[in-house]
């Protein structure tokens, strides 16, 4: 019996191992080594006992420092290694904003942000990645406020380097939003004006189609996605040890 990708830690509503994709040239990611989640800071001790028993020894924060400031990182049973995907740049947002408003839909806005995000902190995405790379034996957790964005990116990077195919990638990332819907859905109830309503939409949706322009897009501009990570300073033993611990 296939074994399931989802695993169920008691806080959160979004986690999945990144074993079990199959990769390009027939083989499959292995179980246990790296995982996907939306913020561990709402595990609750019965999720903690959770994934400490899964393997769990090491977990990568990609939230920004004004977030860890206005959540301090508690005592917790595992390493924490704080890498932000990103940082508040003012220039940056605003390049945001404007990709997200003239997009043509919420895909391609989605694909358009996600792109001034890791173009503009290129160095902070290859950092992220060599944390995983790096990580000691045991299961790694990348994670970050919602789990959807910064997290799906990552995720999408690591399994990129590790030869699953761009579309299997596409479509484990829209798996997010129906996985986060409870906690959208409370967001929605509870937005005053219609203006609000529609950002969370726009928030919570995670179409495929983003992921998949996301990384042709990569590889159109740097060749590859391994190359777009040599590019913000990652070195070849650094995209093997994630081969490695991807692929045995």
């Amino acid at each position: 019996m296939p074994r399931s990708r989802d695993l169920d830690w008691d806080g959160c509503l979004n986690v999945r191992d990144l074993g079990g994709h199959r990769t390009t040239d027939g083989g499959e990611t292995r179980f246990g080594e790296i995982v996907r989640a939306d913020s561990i800071r709402q595990l609750t001790d019965d999720g903690w006992r959770a994934a400490v028993e899964y393997g769990v020894r090491t977990v990568v924060d990609l939230r920004m420092d004004a977030e860890l400031e206005a959540d301090p990182p508690a005592k917790l049973p595992v390493e924490v290694l704080h890498f932000p995907f990103f940082h508040d740049d003012e220039e940056a947002f605003a390049e945001v904003e404007a990709a997200s408003e003239s997009a043509a839909d919420t895909a391609s806005g989605t694909r358009d942000v996600y792109l001034v995000f890791l173009e503009r902190f290129r160095a902070n995405v290859a950092a992220a990645f060599g944390a995983v790379a790096h990580a000691p034996e045991g299961a790694v957790v990348v994670h970050c406020m919602g789990g959807k964005d910064r997290t799906g990116l990552l995720v999408a990077l690591l399994l990129r380097v590790a030869e699953v195919d761009d579309a299997q990638i596409a479509a484990d990332y829209a798996i997010s939003e129906e996985r986060l819907w409870p906690r959208h859905e409370a967001w929605l109830a509870e937005a005053g004006t219609d203006a609000e309503r529609e950002r969370v939409k726009r928030i919570a949706a995670t179409p495929a189609g983003s992921m998949l322009g996301v990384l042709e897009e990569l590889e159109r501009r740097y060749g590859s996605v391994d190359a777009y990570l040599r590019a913000g300073g990652l070195g070849d033993d650094e995209l093997q040890l994630v081969r490695n611990r991807l692929r045995g």
